[in-house]
């Protein structure tokens, strides 16, 4: 089973990865041949197959259904509007970050720098796909959008670029929730570790005292054991004389009489 389940989490990154290329070509080559556009379309779609059978077969294997659809809304949501292209990279998101998550309490770092890059990343091949032909547009190259991006998503909004479109904003707006979630995560994952450090020296010091009593313990009862033992010979020695004085009395009395 968990052969089966690592060997799906790879096919899933792979399959995003594939997915994530295929959408950005397109968009990052302007002049691509059409017979490449074609191709990465039938690749997205593929792919989109794949993320909807998994999605399918989880949703199946599920005990409460609801539950299930609720914490995966916005993946469903990517998967039933496939006309919504910016949503399609909610699918690469999600399929990415099971297969991190396994290791996210130990790599805290290296998720937040993966997470955010390919957060800004998607975003900015989003935009840049929805801003490109307003010609009203400010964001109109790669670089522009990658600047934007890195500015929307820590929450600090430089001003200079910035969408104009409906999509563009609304690809905005999941940037920001994503950049505010990315915050929250890093700090309850932080809070977590030392949590976790301060209980481990704690239960550390509390084992320490532990053994350290028990140690102690069993000193004193050694002690309390030779000293009844001292006790006992001395008691002994002192009862010898005694025994002996009474049984030469007793002669003496016999040979008199």
């Amino acid at each position: 089973m968990t052969l089966l389940k690592s060997s799906r989490d790879a096919f899933l990154t792979v399959a995003s990865l594939v997915f994530l290329a295929a959408y950005a070509l397109p968009i990052l080559v302007v002049d691509l041949a059409p017979g490449f556009r074609v191709l990465c379309d039938a690749t997205m779609i593929v792919t989109w197959v794949a993320f909807a059978l998994d999605y399918g077969d989880r949703l199946v294997r599920a005990r409460e259904k609801w539950a299930f659809v609720r914490a995966n809304l916005f993946e469903l949501v990517a998967l039933l509007l496939p006309l919504l292209r910016p949503l399609r990279l909610v699918v690469v998101l999600a399929a990415l970050s099971r297969s991190m998550a396994g290791s996210f309490r130990g790599r805290v770092g290296a998720y937040v720098v993966g997470g955010t890059g390919l957060l800004v990343f998607c975003a900015a091949l989003a935009v840049l796909d929805a801003e490109r032909a307003n010609p009203d547009a400010n964001i109109t190259g790669f670089g522009d959008a990658l600047w934007w991006g890195m500015t929307t998503v820590t929450t600090v909004g430089y001003g200079d670029r910035y969408p104009t479109t409906a999509e563009g904003r609304l690809i905005a707006f999941g940037l920001m929730l994503g950049g505010v979630a990315l915050l929250g995560v890093v700090t309850a994952s932080l809070a977590s570790w030392f949590v976790e450090r301060v209980a481990a020296a704690q239960e550390d010091g509390a084992k320490h005292a532990t053994d350290e009593i028990h140690r102690l313990t069993a000193e004193v009862a050694d002690l309390n054991r030779r000293l009844a033992e001292q006790t006992g010979a001395a008691s002994a020695q002192k009862d010898a004389p005694a025994e002996s004085a009474g049984a030469s009395l007793v002669t003496s009395d016999v040979r008199s009489g």
